[in-house]
């Protein structure tokens, strides 16, 4: 607490409820780069026809011409704008993937570059960067011109199609040097903050790189996961998770379900692990936020999609809670997402990172290693109910079952 005041002292405003108290949809898995008008609907209807909850949907890459060109490719999108319609009716909001880069040999390119709303290089020569699409040109962000021109299309994009939001993606600090020549002189670093800082403008938001931003209202998701139980996978959802709550990043989501690093999915394509789907999405349904992408009825038997649909129903149920820890968080700084030693200092709580506290109210237990069907949870002093009803004494450390269909959790009486 004493860090937050000092160097990341939150604004006073929560993140957009909604992000909270429904789950939420990426069409990228399912899509990836081929994002079209049939693929998206048809994504959403089995969203609900599986009696999942409507929620936030985004709309990830591969929806426009090019990078720096605000329009739906026409031949994938004969009415974008009927879409959107569809999509609201729905019930959902909807959010567009967006990145500060450029192509060049584009009309944008020709357009900004003689205005200086581009970054340009040590040499004084406009900054080309590769990255993982391509090579780009980077928008100038330091620049109140070039940060005008930026929120100008995005609000055109909300005022044609009624886009609600923006997945702001990129912004990585590798695309930037420290001795780029900008408007405003910046480091690396710098550049990454005034993405996120320029993000704030839209309620709807999400980010994944991000420095020094710690207490401002923005989503911040955890960076890709492999589809996998180690190496950067559902092993390391936990422990990120509680580093970046204590950094400030109060407004957190966990990736996607199952895993949100793409060459993984599609490597994995023939062969998905279906109890690490299952066990991915009962880790995320107690954290702030829980979003899908693989559609998990069609990856999953019915046995199976229905303990993570049950998964999902359990977040929304929490919805409102969760709100009014990001409420509570906005104004003083305390995490939804708790580390067990925030809550029980003093009790030997300090290296577990594979349990967590929701708010002060309801500790999380998730199954995170393959094959388990049983895993001992470190109870904090008092009387805690899991969620049969029954009663435990704390202070202990005790070993309860966890079949598949299982997410263990507990309420502090």
């Amino acid at each position: 607490m004493a860090a937050m005041r000092a160097h990341f002292p939150f604004t006073g405003e929560a993140a957009e409820p909604l992000f909270f108290t429904k789950p939420q949809y990426n069409t990228w898995i399912e899509l990836m780069y081929d994002q079209t008008q049939e693929g998206i609907l048809r994504y959403a209807e089995g969203i609900l026809e599986h009696g999942m909850p409507a929620g936030i949907l985004m709309i990830d890459e591969g929806w426009a011409e090019d990078y720096g060109r605000f329009a739906f490719r026409a031949g994938a999108f004969p009415d974008p704008k009927g879409m959107m319609e569809r999509l609201h009716q729905m019930g959902f909001r909807l959010m567009l993937w967006i990145t500060p880069y450029i192509s060049p040999d584009s009309t944008a390119f020709r357009e900004l570059e003689p205005k200086g709303y581009l970054l340009k290089d040590a040499a004084g020569e406009t900054a080309v960067r590769r990255w993982w699409n391509g090579f780009s040109a980077i928008l100038d962000l330091t620049n109140p011109d070039c940060a005008a021109w930026f929120e100008g299309k995005l609000r055109g994009l909300m005022e044609e199609y009624g886009v609600d939001g923006f997945k702001f993606d990129g912004g990585d600090p590798y695309m930037y040097r420290d001795d780029d020549i900008s408007f405003l002189p910046s480091s690396a670093w710098d550049q990454v903050r005034t993405y996120g800082l320029f993000g704030k403008r839209f309620p709807f938001n999400e980010f994944r790189a991000g420095w020094k931003l710690g207490g401002q209202p923005l989503v911040m998701r955890l960076a890709d996961k492999l589809h996998s139980w180690d190496r950067d996978g559902l092993n390391m959802l936990l422990p990120n998770s509680l580093v970046q709550s204590l950094f400030g990043y109060a407004y957190h989501c966990p990736d996607m379900i199952g895993g949100g690093e793409y060459t993984s999915f599609r490597e994995n394509a023939s062969h998905l692990d279906t109890e690490l789907v299952v066990r991915y999405a009962q880790a995320a349904a107690l954290c702030p936020m829980m979003q899908f992408s693989a559609a998990p009825w069609r990856i999953l038997d019915e046995e199976r999609f229905e303990i993570v649909r049950r998964a999902a129903l359990l977040h929304e149920s929490f919805g409102p809670y969760i709100a009014e820890l990001a409420n509570n968080a906005a104004h003083t700084g305390e995490p939804i997402l708790r580390h067990m030693a925030w809550e029980f200092p003093g009790q030997d709580m300090e290296r577990i990172s594979d349990q967590f506290m929701l708010g002060s109210e309801i500790l999380a237990a998730p199954v995170l290693k393959e094959g388990e069907r049983s895993r001992l949870v470190k109870l904090p002093e008092g009387l805690w109910e899991d969620e049969t009803g029954t009663l435990w004494e704390g202070g202990c450390t005790v070993s309860v079952d966890a079949p598949l269909e299982r997410l263990i959790w507990f309420r502090k009486k």
